[in-house]
């Protein structure tokens, strides 16, 4: 990603910097907080607070994308209902689980967490690739929006304070924590890249999703492995307690939407190549 970026015009890398600097600030100031004060992160406060901003941002800029489109105001709003009525009734009923305690481990005898990784992703990854609708919104949207939009991953830090202060196994901790930082620091540099229009954007950003896909492939595996559960072959000394609230609303809700975040961003990133 670096690498392809370097081709870039003088000023989108200087910007790329500059906001690859300051979100560096903010994630090693953010990790400080969260490992002097654990009572931050254990309130929920932070989760709750993350995805609810997220989950507005994604109505917004769908709700936008879609008034860029040739679309009659019914169909614009039957399009964005069809997606966030759904999207938030899933919310809903994934957080009301893991407030009540279902996705600790021997809550249940199914494995929970990962189906709720992977069925959003089997369920909605066919949609958002084949949605004709989908398609004209995100060849009106500005392909910076899906990129910027997690620069959100930052939040990741948090398995790292959690095992810096020996709260959760580095197994998991530190490929998970650090692969969501990267992917989170790098989420503006990119966006930048790609608004430059150049073919090195365009690529920068293309790797740049496929690192944030790596990234989760390597986190969900290691924390299926070892979280306690009938698919824990990896027992650590310290116990993984992704699922227990709020920790769980991570691998829950953040992992299974930012996928298809992915998904979508490559979509029309294809779909411009294709152009």
């Amino acid at each position: 990603m670096t690498a392809t970026t370097y081709d870039l015009p003088a000023a989108p890398r200087q910007q790329g910097r500059v906001a690859l600097l300051w979100m560096s600030v903010f994630t090693a100031a953010w990790t400080v907080v969260l490992y002097w004060q654990p009572a931050i992160q254990a309130s929920g406060v932070p989760t709750a607070a993350s995805r609810i901003f997220v989950h507005a941002l994604i109505a917004l800029g769908l709700w936008l994308g879609l008034e860029r489109t040739e679309m009659i105001a019914a169909q614009r709003r039957n399009a964005w209902l069809a997606v966030m009525v759904p999207f938030t009734l899933w919310v809903s009923v994934v957080w009301s689980a893991a407030i009540n305690g279902l996705f600790k481990p021997g809550a249940i005898g199914l494995p929970l967490t990962p189906m709720a990784i992977f069925l959003p992703v089997i369920i909605g990854a066919p949609i958002v690739l084949r949605s004709k609708r989908l398609g004209q919104v995100l060849d009106a949207m500005p392909a910076t929006w899906l990129v910027a939009l997690q620069c959100y991953r930052v939040f990741g830090a948090l398995f790292l304070a959690n095992w810096a202060r020996g709260a959760m196994p580095g197994i998991f901790a530190l490929p998970a924590g650090a692969g969501d930082v990267v992917t989170g620091l790098f989420a503006l540099p990119a966006a930048i890249a790609l608004a430059s229009g150049s073919a090195s954007g365009r690529r920068a950003a293309v790797m740049w999703n496929i690192f944030g896909l790596v990234d989760f492939a390597v986190a969900v595996s290691i924390g299926i492995i070892t979280s306690p559960g009938p698919l824990q072959l990896i027992v650590p000394s310290v116990p993984n307690g992704t699922g227990l609230y709020p920790t769980v609303l991570v691998p829950t809700l953040a992992v299974p939407s930012s996928i298809l975040l992915h998904v979508v961003s490559l979509r029309q990133l294809w779909r411009r190549a294709k152009a």
